[in-house]
């Protein structure tokens, strides 16, 4: 009988241990996600000079949405935290979206190879960027049930396991269905 006590103790402690180590390993995955969601929003930022150079040469009256992409582009590199990072982002991959609305009105501009070459790049990149978001999210959003989950959130409290952010997409835009007219 006086072992009993002892055997919830060595119970409630490997217990802890185990959850600790679940949310190091929940928390580096977040990281890792990323991570690797940063990189190929290095690559697109990479590609936004090319594509303002390339729109400058064709566009005489669309300086001020060239100069508000490049203010985004810079302000998203030198975010620091997940939160800054994707609301930069989110700022960027609009005023990229108004960029080739406004591409449709400079036919000049739409039949440049390098245009052609620069859009279809970006596509590929956005189709990257949005495959790393689905893991991203996946992985946060396990982490954030661990956290909020009974016992498991008493360890998040003590060692200050905190809520991580979502990259979702709260444009209207990108939401609603594509409609194609003829």
């Amino acid at each position: 009988m006086k072992y009993i006590p002892l055997l919830l103790i060595v119970i409630v402690l490997v217990w802890a241990i185990m959850t600790y180590n679940q949310f190091v390993s929940l928390r580096n995955r977040c990281e890792e996600a990323f991570s690797t969601m940063d990189v190929y929003l290095q690559k697109r930022y990479d590609l936004i000079p090319n594509l303002v150079e390339t729109v400058k040469g064709y566009t005489n009256h669309e300086q001020e949405t060239l100069t508000k992409i490049t203010q985004a582009r810079n302000l998203a590199l030198n975010a620091r935290t997940h939160s800054e990072k994707i609301e930069s982002e989110k700022e960027v991959k609009g005023l990229l979206n108004n960029l080739f609305a406004i591409a449709e009105n400079y036919p000049e501009l739409k039949a440049s190879s390098n245009f052609a070459e620069l859009q279809t790049q970006l596509q590929h990149m956005e189709e990257d960027i949005a495959n790393a978001r689905k893991y991203y999210n996946t992985v946060v959003k396990n982490f954030n049930i661990l956290c909020e989950s009974i016992p498991s959130n008493l360890i998040a409290k003590v060692c200050h396991f905190d809520l991580q952010p979502l990259y979702m997409i709260d444009d209207d835009q990108h939401r609603n269905n594509v409609k194609v007219s003829f």
